[in-house]
């Protein structure tokens, strides 16, 4: 039943499939899909109840969470955006690699400005060589929050999937949900200079679960057959936390991470930062029975306040009493970093790939918190931070300032005065970045701000060295690149040392979110063949905020396939 399911939801994008030749000319070079598929999404607001508490939230159509975006690869996708609400919007297609379509990348203030209230724009881009389980969120303030949906993108006709066909798939997104307004709560955040509220709850596909507040209805259900295998497309879309994932009494064996395929590797449970997408298999395979699906959290920064409540969700398999109680699942401890690890060991690339094995550009970037010295004239509502400071975050000790009008178009239109092209490739000072790192709080412990980029020549073959440091306090930061996904060809705790550094050149993972560990280090590799402005940035949205990001300004090649198509006619205004 569920296999005739899975193939009627193939039948319809094909059935639904036509020619749209709106902006013909705007890609006339480029493979316009096999299909095209047309989404209307209206930004609204919804009221809702959850929690005891009755707000009005973000919302595409009306529905939280949004609506899926379903596809095939290589079709081209158009999604015309309303905003009926008062707050400025955009939408980022979360891991689409927007081969030359970096316009509709969405990121604010890095390929465009906010679509404002009562205003329209219409994003299009094709699915070039990619399918899995990616997201679409908003890449504005705090509003993705609420504003999120999955984006399935499905194999061409007739290709199957590299394992066994599931009898069902199923789609989990793991969210955050807080009572107060989320843009209030950002601005009321970065005015204090303090750190956040933690989360309200965590939800999975926006149901709270049984543990928290007014929530014993509020629960998301799938009904299992006994002896049937199940695929779990798993996205984290939470704001501010990484988080463990397991369903009790069950194996999930991961096939697909970042959208890309993976050998298959069985685990008790998984952990998913903000912005990461894991595929599962799971077999109905213990007795008759509800069993929890359980998201918890994995908090690796020391002292940090968070959600200590799971949420919960029911595995329910058929016959079960349905009043009965569901049998509880294990998740590690929530500063289990050898979990974390455990799982990403275990991620290899399906087949052997082709990593860059000559290297162009070798980049080192320290990642980490920051405290800066207070400048306010009134300390006790600004300067909430570390002994009296402010909360800050930074890439190479720069905390990144995102510009009044868009790098991309500030780029295209040799506007002046925007950015600087003297980020630096290697940190500004080199020390023990995990255990020496400068800690008298805020005296040595601030950054620079600005605006600053690195500029990366088409074909460029980068290496980049992520590196955690002790300022404030370690932690696993999920860093994600825009434009791009990138071969993770090493990663281990301490000071990366190139000496002793062990690479995995053969199968590494291809993804496009890497949790940095925990006073650790990663390495990963890409080709800079997609001209643009592509941000990468810690998912965090808090470090988002505070500066943890940078941008890459990769420049055009020979020819129309390698040169940034002109920007189009209804981009936003700032």
């Amino acid at each position: 039943m569920a296999n005739l399911a899975t193939s009627l939801v193939v039948l319809w994008l094909s059935l639904i499939s036509y020619a749209y030749n709106v902006h013909a000319t705007r890609m006339a070079h480029w493979p316009r899909g096999s299909s095209t598929r047309f989404y209307d999404f209206k930004i609204q607001t919804l009221k809702i109840t959850k929690l005891c508490n009755t707000k009005e939230l973000v919302t595409v159509n009306g529905i939280f969470p949004g609506p899926v975006i379903y596809a095939q690869e290589d079709d081209r996708i158009i999604v015309k955006i309303t905003n009926e609400t008062p707050y400025n919007i955009t939408i980022h297609w979360h891991g689409v690699r927007q081969r030359l379509s970096c316009w509709f990348d969405g990121p604010s203030y890095i390929t465009q400005c906010p679509i404002q209230s009562g205003q329209t724009f219409t994003y299009e881009f094709t699915l070039v060589n990619q399918k899995g389980t990616f997201f679409w969120h908003a890449h504005v303030s705090w509003l993705r929050a609420t504003l999120y949906g999955a984006f399935v993108v499905y194999p061409k006709p007739g290709v199957p999937y590299p394992f066994k066909y599931p009898y069902q798939e199923h789609i989990l997104l793991l969210g955050e949900y807080w009572n107060k307004d989320v843009v209030q709560l950002e601005r009321a955040t970065i005015a204090s200079g303090g750190n956040p509220p933690i989360t309200d709850a965590y939800t999975i596909n926006g149901h709270a679960g049984p543990n928290y507040n007014c929530s014993n209805n509020d629960v998301y259900k799938i009904d299992v057959v006994p002896g049937k295998t199940y695929l779990l497309r798993l996205i984290n879309a939470g704001l501010n936390s990484e988080n463990f994932f397991a369903i009790a009494n069950h194996k999930l064996t991961i096939v697909e991470a970042d959208a890309e395929y993976t050998k298959p590797f069985t685990t008790d449970r998984v952990m998913l930062g903000p912005g990461q997408t894991i595929n599962v298999l799971v077999t109905a395979d213990q007795p008759i029975g509800k069993y929890s699906m359980a998201m918890g959290p994995y908090s690796s920064a020391k002292g940090a306040a968070f959600q200590n409540i799971s949420a919960i969700a029911h595995f329910q398999y058929i016959g079960a009493v349905t009043n009965s109680v569901s049998l509880p699942a294990q998740l590690p401890s929530f500063s289990d970093n050898l979990a974390v690890k455990t799982v990403m060991d275990g991620l290899k690339s399906l087949n052997t790939v082709n990593v860059p094995k000559e290297i162009d550009a070798n980049l080192f970037i320290t990642i980490g918190l920051n405290v800066q010295k207070c400048q306010s004239k009134t300390p006790n509502q600004n300067c909430q931070g570390l002994n009296n400071g402010v909360m800050a975050a930074s890439m190479n000790n720069i905390s990144f300032i995102k510009p009044q009008i868009s790098l991309l178009e500030a780029y295209y239109k040799k506007i002046n005065g925007s950015f600087t092209e003297d980020f630096p490739g290697v940190p500004l000072k080199f020390y023990d970045f995990v255990n020496g790192a400068p800690n008298n709080i805020p005296n040595d412990t601030q950054a620079l701000n600005g605006t600053r980029v690195k500029v990366l020549e088409y074909g460029t073959r980068v290496q980049l060295i992520l590196q955690d440091t002790g300022t404030v306090t370690t932690e696993n930061h999920p860093i994600h690149l825009h434009g791009y996904s990138f071969y993770v060809v090493g990663y281990g705790t301490g000071n990366y040392n190139p000496q002793t550094a062990n690479f995995n050149l053969v199968d590494p993972p291809y993804m496009n979110t890497i949790g940095v560990p925990a006073g650790g280090w990663a390495a990963i590799r890409f080709l800079a063949d997609n001209p643009g402005v592509w941000f990468m940035h810690c998912h965090l949205d808090i470090h988002q905020s505070w500066g943890l990001g940078t941008s890459f300004i990769v420049k055009n090649g020979k020819g129309v396939l390698e040169t940034l198509p002109h920007p189009p006619a209804d981009l936003p205004r700032c």
